[in-house]
């Protein structure tokens, strides 16, 4: 078991055992428990949104390059310092890598199922993927799932950390409510993600397997995998979030859930024949302002750990799992 893990199963309030006890039980150093990470300075902050704006144009820029950029536009900066903000921003230079690593047994890894696939209708693949939010004082965590075929957010998630934890949560929702078919939420034939632990674990993988779901995941450093997610992000960032630069959680969500509205409802999509994605993912039938069916049009939302407890699970931030 991961350390990551056995620090989760330390319980503050346990009624006989104290921390010290638990901690020497579980094999953990007590100042792991009590860590809580620093806020990350103004000037982090304004590097970590130039390098985020610079990635959606140059995703195969590495730390070198991003420093060599930086420092063509004035800012001084070290490789080490770079590699720490790519690293907690999520970010990696795509390409291809050898394989180096030997992963754990509690995360298998699966196949890349949608190679020379074609995908012709909704509930036939859906796909998920996290992306670093920069606002203006901070940052968050925005995770998605979309169906493939019509680009319909199916929901969305902001938290304060990208880890994964124990359990399914409120992620089984879509899944158990959803029965299939043009009108409504899945589940899907098929789930790709990357291979970011968020997805890989047990707590989230075992939901799809439930539900009958063939998991998908990307090739290590393929961007095109996930591609119709990738291009998401790009259209949320340069549509609304750089345009709002938002200053609160509060803000943050609901400029989100106004925009993801709009994205689905009322905004055209040239690859859909300039239908919006409610239109694909419904069955061609329109949606206006007012209309009954105004409600499940519009994708599920959440804010999850924005107090920084704790065991935060990206499972219980998707709409089907971790």
């Amino acid at each position: 078991m991961s350390p990551a893990r056995r620090r989760k199963m330390v319980d503050r309030e346990h009624p006989s055992l104290s921390l010290v006890r638990q901690c020497a039980l579980l094999g953990v150093s007590r100042s792991s428990i009590y860590y809580r990470p620093r806020a990350a300075s103004e000037e982090d902050l304004s590097l970590m949104g130039e390098i985020d704006r610079q990635y959606l144009d140059t995703p195969f820029y590495g730390s070198r390059r991003m420093k060599a950029w930086l420092e063509r536009r004035g800012m001084g900066v070290s490789r080490k310092r770079v590699q720490r903000l790519m690293r907690a921003m999520g970010l990696r230079a795509i390409y291809r890598r050898p394989s180096t690593s030997r992963r754990s047994p509690e995360h298998q890894v699966y196949p890349y199922l949608l190679r020379n696939v074609r995908i012709t209708e909704p509930n036939q693949v859906w796909a998920a993927d996290i992306t670093y939010l920069p606002m203006a004082r901070g940052f968050l965590y925005l995770v998605a799932v979309m169906d493939w075929h019509s680009r319909y957010v199916l929901t969305w998630r902001l938290s304060n950390t990208p880890r994964s934890g124990s359990g399914a949560g409120s992620g089984g929702r879509l899944l158990h409510r959803g029965a299939g078919g043009g009108s409504e939420p899945g589940p899907p034939e098929v789930f790709n993600t990357d291979q970011g632990s968020q997805f890989t674990s047990l707590e989230f993988t075992q939901v799809l397997k439930e539900r009958g779901v063939r998991i998908s995941m990307d090739g290590k450093g393929r961007y095109q995998d996930n591609i119709f997610v990738e291009r998401l992000w790009r259209t949320v960032k340069y549509e609304e979030v750089y345009l709002k630069a938002y200053a609160s959680v509060l803000e943050a969500q609901r400029g989100l859930a106004d925009y993801f509205r709009f994205y689905n409802r009322l905004r055209p999509h040239q690859a859909l024949g300039y239908r919006t994605p409610a239109e694909v993912f419904h069955g061609d039938h329109g949606v206006v302002e007012g209309d009954s069916n105004e409600r499940r049009c519009s994708p599920e939302q959440g804010t999850e750990s924005l107090a920084g407890e704790p065991g935060f699970s990206l499972n219980s931030a998707l709409i089907l799992s971790n």
